[in-house]
């Protein structure tokens, strides 16, 4: 379990409350007159069951040719049954009998319940117009729009994987909080997204946190946990400087050990609290653009390649991001343009060239410059 999935956790027990509460189903979400109609407001379950992968496509995973590959490497007899696979492909396969209501259905895959927390306890009461959103938090209901709790909720599943099933050939995740909520088909009211560049610092911080914490646990990281690490230690620590009231990071001088893993994961932490508290402007996502794309010094033949690589790796989902948040520039082409060589030049980190990206970097500064 990771840092993120015991938060996770704990968020879906109700004060008080012995055991947690039971998962009721998604179909207890879908009464016509619910989250099941046709109206505009009230389609959501028909947009999750038939456009969101979160409905079919995890548990659906599980039982393709790739899936057994990686089981067989790990001598896991049926990936769909095995804990290893299902705690993020299939989440509700374990959960003991006596926690699922009526509705329940394991097929029902990565559900309602799986973000917005274990309904039974606030199902009923969640509709009552007298009910403020502090009503249904202390229900139980987990409150996504926050953007912590909300990237709390996403991380468990989108950033770490165990090395061992890596190296059987899972692909790696990078969790980038803005990008996969804007990629996912919309069952929610636009006005409550909350502010791209702001829940893009938010999952990167929390990001962080979760690589630092497996770090720590990892008695021997190899090279390339270890970079990956770096890399986004860097860019945290670039984007973090933009607001004074954001906490300082500790001074670690990148030595990968187990005491700065465990400094940089409470930053991490600290640093996304306080993130998705602060008043997030236009000029503020200006300000950090401008600052993440005159990068190209940072990325000098003195930093090992793979270091570059993977810094590379994450500032163009960051520059992706906050160019988006910026109407002057998501629609210029000069900027999209040179925006889209460097996620060419960052594709790759065997092949990544780093004077090459230094260079293109240098010409997208030079775009997004933003004159009176």
């Amino acid at each position: 379990m990771s840092f993120a999935a015991g938060v996770v956790f704990a968020a879906g027990v109700a004060h008080g409350a012995d055991t947690p509460p039971k998962i009721l189903g998604a179909v207890s979400c879908a009464n016509s007159s619910c989250h099941g109609g046709g109206g505009q407001n009230q389609n959501q379950f028909l947009v999750w069951s038939l456009k969101d992968f979160h409905s079919q496509r995890p548990a659906a995973t599980l039982a393709t040719a790739r899936a057994k590959q990686i089981a067989d490497a790990l001598e896991i007899k049926d990936a769909t049954a095995d804990a290893r696979c299902t705690v993020c492909h299939a989440p509700l396969n374990e959960l003991p009998e006596n926690l699922r209501g009526e509705n329940f259905k394991i097929s029902d895959g990565v559900s309602c319940e799986s973000c917005h927390g274990r309904a039974e306890n606030w199902l009923r009461s969640h509709t009552r117009k007298d009910f403020t959103r502090a009503d249904r938090t202390s229900a139980g209901m987990r409150d996504l729009q926050n953007l912590y709790v909300r990237a709390n909720t996403c991380v468990a599943c989108h950033q770490n994987v165990d090395a061992s099933i890596l190296m059987a050939g899972h692909p790696e995740l990078i969790f980038e909080l803005d990008g996969q909520s804007v990629a996912e088909p919309k069952h929610w009211n636009a006005e409550k997204n909350g502010n791209g560049a702001q829940a893009w610092l938010v999952g990167q911080a929390v990001a962080l946190r979760e690589i630092s914490w497996e770090l720590a646990q990892n008695e021997s990281p190899t090279e390339n946990e270890i970079n990956r690490w770096r890399g986004l230690v860097w860019l945290v620590k670039r984007a973090g400087k933009m607001d004074s009231t954001l906490p300082a990071p500790p001074d670690i001088t990148f030595r990968p050990n187990e005491e700065s893993f465990q400094l940089v994961q409470k930053w991490g932490d600290d640093l996304a609290i306080a993130a998705a508290k602060i008043s997030w402007t236009e000029k503020l996502s200006q300000t950090t653009l401008s600052a993440l794309a005159n990068t190209s010094a940072d990325f000098s033949e003195a930093v090992p390649q793979p270091v570059n690589a993977r810094r590379a790796e994450r500032l163009v989902l960051a520059l992706d991001r906050l160019v988006a948040g910026l109407p002057e520039l998501k629609n210029n082409e000069p900027v999209q343009s040179a925006l889209n060589q460097l996620f060419k030049l960052a594709q790759s980190v065997p092949d990544f060239e780093t004077k090459r990206f230094a260079d293109e970097l240098q010409t997208f500064s030079a775009a997004v410059t933003i004159r009176p």
